[in-house]
């Protein structure tokens, strides 16, 4: 985007993947769809909005894996004509076995062997 500076860490890719995720202290799960991943983090939509450092609890879905992680909201955006928004979440606590199968999947996919 033109004035921002990058702030990622990791390569990103757009993958389309359900995920689950549930605020810290509440016990209801709510479903979405992540819109792209990296080994740090995650970004999807949903229809409240989150605080940044916000707490969540994720499962999500790649190929044939559920990978569950403690995370916690980095930003949020409102998206344009929508009452939804936009949320960069990061990794705060996952594995690093499932964390190495993400950097290996998202290299797969970039063609990175």
């Amino acid at each position: 985007m033109f004035g921002q500076e990058e702030k990622r860490r990791s390569p990103r890719i757009r993958l389309g993947t359900p995920l689950r995720y549930q605020v810290r202290g509440v016990s209801e799960f709510r479903n979405a769809l992540s819109e792209d991943v990296s080994k740090d983090g995650v970004s999807f939509t949903c229809a409240n909005f989150m605080a940044p450092s916000t707490h969540l609890m994720l499962e999500m879905s790649i190929l044939s894996r559920i990978l569950t992680s403690a995370a916690r909201v980095a930003w949020a955006r409102p998206i344009a004509h929508s009452d939804n928004y936009r949320l960069g979440v990061e990794f705060v606590e996952l594995n690093p076995k499932e964390r190495d199968y993400i950097g290996d999947y998202i290299d797969t996919r970039l063609n990175r062997f």
